[in-house]
């Protein structure tokens, strides 16, 4: 199996360079094509990811879980939702071994096409008959093979293009790969919206929620093949090598960098907890406790997310004005003062929605597009690249796994202002790494 694996992906890698051979500079990759690769590649990942996402709230309850009431089953969608964080570490693991052994194609191949099949898969996920578990089994395993997928998908361009970014420009092109998140959400969203607006009910749940997942395996080849144009490249392997961008073994890593990997995970916990409330759970908060349309409110996400492309970019600009650091903090504090008052906007009506997604979508864009910035920053070359990685997985289960799940339960046991608990528990947490580690901060200024 690994066989084939290998050599299904040194041809593909073979492919990649007879495709751009014979043009200007024989192959040559301009460091701009570096900021492309990864924006092409994170949309992908975040595609992925926000398909399964909007899914969880508005197809798995019904179509996996159709006995139990519209809340408890909706709870069931979300406590299967963190697998795919709980798993990602482990692919971690198993994927640095595939690229110590067999190098960043071959992983990066065989992690893409484990992720597009995992999520094509679900599109074929069977309805439950009766109260039979066998589906949501089904679902379950699906999510895990996307964790460990979104593990080896790190391919470390994104610590390549910060380490190669000028000395006063490293906060602008620390927000190019996050640009993916948003433009993920922009076209989950979109495919969602247009099929729940053009079917009856019966059909979006039969049929129509279907296609969004196939579209996810053509997304992930596209993706694959922009990201080998870069890494497979003899200039881009040489410029790895020289930045001791290699794989180091995770358990040495862990130990050694124990330390770091913590701290890294934490400070960015603001942006990352931030980043579900303002996508899954006010879906899932408008699909139980209001009568409004969801195609409506998708669109809504949507217009969201184009505010925060543009404060990610800004984000990019202050950052260099004022340093990462200080910017993760002063929209730590920000996110803190937002999580007393906004989760209530909800409840408002159409326009206390719309506040809520384009104020929450602004301050993610802000800190959201430095959060990168502080996992790279924070370790030592030979390290960086797995430390990254860790980092960066850590982060996800920890700030953003059981966002959902604990702020759908914190909303429906004490309300909506409860819900924000949760949201100012991850900024409290990042203020609390930024002032402890003066290295990180010392690093990121």
């Amino acid at each position: 199996m690994m066989v084939e694996a290998t050599a299904s992906s040194t041809s593909a890698e073979r492919d990649v360079r007879a495709l751009h051979s014979g043009g200007a500079g024989d192959g040559d990759v301009h460091p701009g094509e570096i900021a492309i690769g990864v924006v092409i590649g994170r949309t992908s990942e975040f595609f992925d990811f926000f398909v399964y996402a909007l899914a969880s709230v508005i197809v798995f309850p019904a179509l996996v879980f159709p006995w139990m009431d519209p809340m408890t089953a909706t709870l069931w969608s979300f406590a299967i939702f963190p697998l795919a964080f709980i798993a990602r570490p482990f692919g971690t693991q198993i994927f640095m071994a595939i690229d110590r052994r067999h190098g960043r194609g071959t992983k990066l191949t065989i992690a893409l096409f484990l992720l597009g099949t995992s999520t094509c898969a679900v599109a074929f996920l069977p309805g439950a008959s009766g109260q039979s578990l066998w589906s949501a089994v089904l679902l379950a395993v699906f999510r895990i093979g996307q964790g460990l997928a979104l593990g080896g998908a790190w391919d470390g361009l994104a610590s390549l293009l910060a380490l190669n970014a000028p000395e006063k420009k490293r906060g602008w092109w620390a927000m190019v790969p996050q640009l993916g998140a948003p433009f993920g959400l922009i076209l989950a969203s979109g495919l969602f919206a247009f099929f729940l607006g053009t079917l009856s009910p019966e059909d979006f749940i039969s049929w129509g929620w279907r296609y969004p997942f196939f579209v996810a395996f053509a997304v992930n080849v596209v993706a694959l093949f922009a990201r080998l144009r870069i890494v497979v490249t003899p200039q881009y392997t040489e410029l790895f090598t020289t930045r001791e961008l290699t794989p180091s073994r995770v358990l040495p890593t862990l130990k050694a960098q124990w330390r770091n990997i913590v701290i890294g995970a934490f400070a960015p916990l603001a942006s990352f907890a931030l980043f579900h409330m303002v996508t899954v759970f006010p879906l899932s908060w408008v699909a139980l406790f209001t009568k409004e349309s969801i195609t409506r409110f998708l669109l809504i996400e949507m217009v969201g997310a184009v505010f925060g492309v543009a404060a990610i970019v800004a984000s990019g600009t202050l950052a260099d004005r004022i340093g990462r650091r200080s910017l993760l903090g002063y929209t730590a504090a920000a996110i803190a003062v937002f999580s007393g008052f906004a989760p209530q906007l909800l409840a408002a009506g159409e326009r206390g929605e719309a506040a809520f997604m384009i104020g929450g979508f602004i301050l993610l864009g802000l800190s959201f597009g430095q959060s990168s910035g502080a996992v790279t920053s924070n370790f030592p070359k030979r390290a960086r690249y797995t430390g990254a990685a860790l980092t960066s997985d850590l982060a996800w289960l920890f700030g953003a796994g059981f966002a959902p799940l604990a702020a759908l339960l914190l909303a429906e046991w004490f309300g909506l202002v409860a819900a924000g608990g949760y949201l100012l528990s991850g900024a409290i947490a990042t203020l609390v790494a930024l002032g402890l580690n003066k290295e990180l901060g010392r690093r990121l200024d």
